[in-house]
């Protein structure tokens, strides 16, 4: 599955920037941003505002640190919200696909936002609904399908 034009970063990915127990996930998570920062990648507010509940919750990062980092995020890449039809799209997808409710927001907002991919580790990998394509980043021969993404 070749794969072209706008993505967006699912929270996993930005969590796993940050989290350096995670191993391999970090080093390539880290990776992933500095390369999707040079391409046509946008971040939802979603996935900025549940990556700093979750390092906060989790402890990894302070608050003022999870901040910062938003902030950075912000300078960086463009942000795309939410609104009422990406909300009932979202609720026809938990129906029709069934796609968790979160993970419909997010697809439907990037959707919305002429995304063709979501990076994701906990959509279906592989998946394509309505023109965009679920990649897990993480999964093995993940390079080859992201190679159209995030090469310069």
């Amino acid at each position: 599955m070749t794969v072209k034009g706008r993505f967006s970063l699912d929270t996993n990915i930005l969590v796993y920037a940050i989290d350096r127990d995670a191993d391999e996930r970090h080093q390539r998570a880290k990776e992933i941003i500095g390369r999707a920062a040079r391409r046509d990648c946008v971040l939802t507010v979603q996935a900025l505002a549940e990556f700093f509940h979750a390092t906060t919750r989790k402890k990894l990062l302070t608050p003022s640190h999870a901040s910062a980092f938003v902030h950075d995020w912000l300078e960086v890449f463009p942000v795309i919200c939410a609104d009422d039809t990406a909300l009932i799209d979202a609720m026809e997808a938990v129906n029709e696909h069934r796609l968790s409710f979160w993970d419909a927001v997010l697809w439907a907002t990037a959707r919305q936002n002429g995304c063709s991919a979501i990076l994701s580790e906990d959509m279906q990998d592989g998946r394509r609904l309505n023109g965009v394509a679920f990649i897990n980043p993480f999964s093995s021969g993940a390079e080859a399908r992201l190679a159209a993404l995030l090469e310069a």
